[in-house]
């Protein structure tokens, strides 16, 4: 059966990173969301405007359409994307359909994506050491307690794992890639 992974977490956690060395010892493809956000959000965020629901559903969309593009073609994909709440995480699984209603969607209408969410997970101070030594990424430091302070960490029933961003980048993959294989 085919894998659908994001990779998810605040800014800063190390999801591309993770998420491309993944696709790369698999042998799969690999997308990084920041790749996807129009131009409007870039300048918020190079601004230090926080991102809200306004800015991000139509993104995640796009995102959720990607995904359902591999796998009506039968391609396993890896996404590095923040999905930081349940809600952004249902409009990967189900597009914009996760947000139109709460109503059960009629079976083979559109049938939800089977994702599987890794979070990488670790405390505020040791990500924005990381931020810091960062150059060029379009994410303030300042931001990065609003990422926090908006994360929903993936709870039950929810198809997800939680790893440590402390771990060593190998040990993260090789968790990863037990858990999917």
């Amino acid at each position: 059966a085919m894998v659908l992974v994001v990779v998810m977490g605040v800014s800063g956690s190390g999801k591309t990173t993770v998420g491309s060395r993944l696709a790369a010892k698999l042998g799969w493809k690999f997308y990084d969301a920041d790749d996807y956000h129009p131009l409007e959000n870039k300048k918020k965020m190079a601004e230090g405007i926080p991102l809200n629901d306004e800015d991000r559903i139509p993104w995640l969309c796009a995102l959720h359409d990607i995904l359902r593009r591999e796998h009506a073609s039968r391609q396993d994909a890896i996404l590095a994307c923040s999905a930081l709440k349940k809600m952004y995480r249902r409009v990967l699984i189900s597009g914009a359909s996760a947000i139109e209603s709460n109503q059960p969607e009629l079976p083979g209408e559109n049938p939800a994506l089977k994702i599987l969410f890794v979070h990488l997970d670790g405390p505020m101070d040791i990500i924005a050491d990381r931020l810091e030594k960062r150059r060029g990424h379009f994410m303030p430091p300042e931001l990065l307690k609003s990422q926090f302070d908006t994360l929903e960490p993936p709870t039950a029933p929810e198809n997800f794992i939680t790893v440590s961003l402390e771990k060593s980048l190998p040990e993260i993959v090789l968790e990863i890639e037990s858990t999917i294989l």
